[in-house]
């Protein structure tokens, strides 16, 4: 691999995979592959960069679901997915949402935690290039509001996902990572109080390319 050449994995939940905002439970709208915050990040970054999407609907940090399954634990699939697409220039970790369910019964804090845990398994994975450690881009997640089909779901969620960027930003801090406060630019959708519209991926997109931009120089 040429040093022109940059890897940048994205891990996160359904706002990586570009679901919609839901109008009731039974929807899987998805925004297309350009439309996602994903894709005008990568068009940002230009052609040397590699984006590689890692998105799944109702990832949490590390929790198995015991309601959708036990798949949905970020944590037991991160170790794969970095030893997969290795070597890696740069991962951009926005999870900390699905936490927030009342089914995890989890505070703010514990979330910060989970969401450090992730960042040891990238540190200890000798994932970088030479069997470095990639460059990390820790994204907390827009507040969430408790409307819509996912309002019962998320009950007592909203002021969880209210305290949660400044606690992920002293992890970033930690561990010597980047920090985006997504809430700071975009905002989810009225109509579930989860997903991003078409506008809100495109301005998160641009904004994160500028961060990443600045950690792969």
């Amino acid at each position: 691999m040429s040093d022109a050449e940059r890897v940048v994995l994205c891990f996160g939940d359904s706002n990586t995979h570009g679901t919609m905002p839901l109008p009731s439970l039974t929807e899987r709208g998805r925004h297309g592959f350009s439309s996602r915050w994903t894709g005008h990040f990568r068009r940002a970054l230009g052609p040397a960069v590699h984006v590689i999407d890692e998105g799944h609907p109702g990832r949490t940090t590390v929790h198995p679901d015991p309601v959708e399954g036990e798949h949905r634990n970020g944590l037991s699939v991160l170790l794969a997915l970095l030893e997969s697409h290795r070597p890696l220039d740069l991962v951009v970790m926005m999870l900390g949402t699905n936490d927030c369910k009342a089914r995890f019964a989890v505070t703010a804090d514990d979330i910060a935690r989970s969401i450090d845990r992730l960042c040891g398994v990238i540190a200890a994975a000798q994932c970088g290039p030479g069997g470095a450690t990639p460059k990390l881009l820790l994204v907390a997640p827009p507040p969430l509001t408790e409307t819509g089909c996912l309002a019962g779901m998320f009950e007592g969620g909203a002021a969880k996902a209210a305290a949660l960027a400044p606690r992920i930003e002293a992890v970033a801090q930690a561990r010597g990572a980047g920090f985006v406060d997504a809430g700071a630019h975009i905002t989810v959708s009225p109509i579930d109080g989860v997903h991003f519209d078409a506008a809100a991926h495109a301005t998160l997109g641009t904004v994160l390319a500028r961060a990443a931009a600045e950690l792969l120089d």
